[in-house]
């Protein structure tokens, strides 16, 4: 099944700050931004942001005398006992703290195997999640997870998928015409949101972005209640921009 890929401006921070790290793990007693800069090229004030980021989700430590180390995150993940666990927690980390920045509940899903999976999500009392009344599986065409999923896949792909998968109606809103939301899957440009407007529960608004890592399709999402639907393309906006941190914490954990 061929993926449609698009370079993005979240792929080249994590490509920047992969090459970060590595350098950083290279030196072992301490180096310093102006050394980073000369070894990776990054230039200075996008490197500051880089470390500032690296910094913040715990990959990296600035000691002393201003030199950056290893970090405890990313210590964590080096050690074979507990790996998977340490990656899961580092990711609902970066998860927690991106649900309060964007103020809505956030979610991470994949495509795998023909099928959609919610893999991780953050919620709370005041960013409630969505009520999964019909299985995510079985209405990718009427949410913005299952669009971002299903854009991100060729044409043969979709169709293959809603070959498997009625489109069944769930409120008013839902499209149920295969050739309706094939064509607007075609036009979406990669780098808008979907959005769900009411199509898969009433009461609820998504919106979704695209993270793919290597060849595994994948989305960052968010959800709103409905009378907070007019923060939504911001929110939007704001999640696309956010999306690095959570690549990093997939591209580390391949």
């Amino acid at each position: 099944m061929a993926l449609q890929h698009e370079s993005t401006t979240p792929y080249h921070s994590v490509q920047d700050a992969l090459r970060v790290l590595e350098t950083v793990a290279r030196h072992s007693s301490g180096v310093t931004e102006a050394e980073l800069a000369r070894h990776t090229g990054i230039g200075p004030e996008r490197l500051t942001g880089l470390l500032r980021m690296l910094r913040r989700e715990g990959y990296v430590e600035q000691v002393a005398d201003g030199a950056y180390v290893t970090g405890d995150a990313l210590a964590r993940l080096g050690s074979a006992q507990g790996r998977e666990q340490a990656l899961r927690d580092n990711l609902q980390h970066t998860l927690d703290r991106l649900r309060d920045s964007v103020g809505a509940a956030v979610y991470i899903s994949r495509y795998i195997d023909g099928e959609v999976k919610i893999d991780q999500f953050a919620a709370g009392p005041a960013t409630p999640v969505v009520n999964e009344w019909v299985d995510f599986r079985f209405s990718a065409h009427a949410t913005a997870i299952g669009k971002s999923l299903l854009g991100q896949l060729d044409h043969n792909g979709r169709r293959d998928h809603l070959s498997r998968h009625k489109m069944a109606r769930l409120t008013s809103r839902t499209i149920t015409n295969d050739r309706v939301l094939l064509s607007r899957l075609e036009s979406q440009p990669p780098t808008v949101p979907h959005l769900d407007l009411q199509e898969y529960a009433v009461g609820t608004v998504c919106a979704a972005v695209p993270i793919t890592a290597g060849s595994s399709v994948g989305c960052l999402a968010l959800s709103l209640p409905v009378e907070h639907a007019h923060r939504l393309r911001q929110a939007a906006d704001a999640l696309n921009r956010s999306a690095a941190p959570v690549l990093l914490s997939l591209a580390i954990q391949s």
